[in-house]
């Protein structure tokens, strides 16, 4: 292994380790966050270092790390303690599609497997596109809300939303999904999904069970149409918050499926002749 890469890296969040593995530089890791599940031999092989707003700066630091990965500001502390012991440490802020594409490419590069990345990224790139093709076959997009918290409601990221556009669907909330941090997501009001009136809402809620039947009994939104239709659909938490690989794969697929599903069940409810406006 070239000496002018790191050959002992700690992954602080899922989608550097799952990159790594794709790469199939998974050697060069010595540890991983408790929050990863993709892919699953990860945790069986890996130790676990960190949470994602905490980590064991100690045990970090005995595994002698030549390079440490983290995401986004709200590892800014974590990283700012190994870096005072001294270690090197490369933090990722990447919040959309073109950016999960770029975090790849900068691993590669950083790693040594420049070419592997960018087939990696040409892959990735190609299954969008499919989707993407797919989708523009529809006349009608159904209006997708997008969940990623609860109490307070917290609407969907801009890879998410992102993705959501990519697999046929509109996305109802496109001036919260510009901003990177939850905070900045969170719907005060609630009558702001009624009034946006969603055909589907996919429900992530971060690490817990989408519970459709609490979104059910929320105050006036019997009246939202994806209500109205049962049209409350789980997307699974390690597929689609984390901006790496499995968000361009299996998770825009899931959101892709719903939104086949849905136009199957509105073209049999509604007769193959039945047509509107594309939205």
């Amino acid at each position: 292994m070239p000496s002018d890469h790191p050959s002992r890296i700690v992954c602080l969040t899922e989608e550097t380790t799952e990159t790594l593995y794709l790469l199939g530089e998974d050697q060069r890791i010595v540890g991983i966050s408790g929050f990863t599940v993709r892919p699953a031999r990860a945790r069986k092989e890996k130790p676990k270092v960190s949470a994602f707003t905490s980590a064991k700066i100690d045990r970090i630091c005995e595994l002698q790390p030549d390079l440490v990965l983290g995401f986004s500001d709200l590892q800014a502390d974590i990283a700012a303690d190994l870096i005072r012991r001294g270690v090197d440490v490369h933090v990722f802020n990447h919040r959309d599609v073109a950016g999960i594409l770029a975090m790849i490419r900068t691993l590669g590069g950083m790693d040594g497997c420049q070419a592997r990345a960018e087939m990696l990224c040409d892959e990735l790139t190609a299954g969008l596109d499919r989707i993407r093709a797919m989708a523009a076959q529809w006349t009608v997009r159904p209006r997708v809300y997008f969940e990623e918290w609860d109490e307070p409601l917290i609407a969907g990221s801009r890879w998410v939303s992102e993705l959501v556009e990519i697999a046929g669907g509109v996305e109802c909330f496109p001036q919260y999904a510009k901003h990177s941090l939850g905070k900045d997501r969170i719907i005060a009001d609630p009558r702001e999904v009624i009034a946006a009136a969603p055909d589907l809402i996919l429900g992530s809620w971060c690490g817990k069970k989408f519970r459709p039947e609490i979104v059910r009994g929320r105050a006036g939104w019997d009246a939202v149409p994806a209500v109205a239709a049962n049209e409350l659909h789980e997307i699974k938490s390690p597929i689609i918050l984390q901006p790496g690989p499995a968000a361009l794969t299996d998770g825009v697929q899931a959101i892709h499926r719903i939104i086949e599903a849905w136009q199957q069940r509105r073209i049999s409810a509604c007769g193959a002749g039945f047509s509107r406006p594309l939205l």
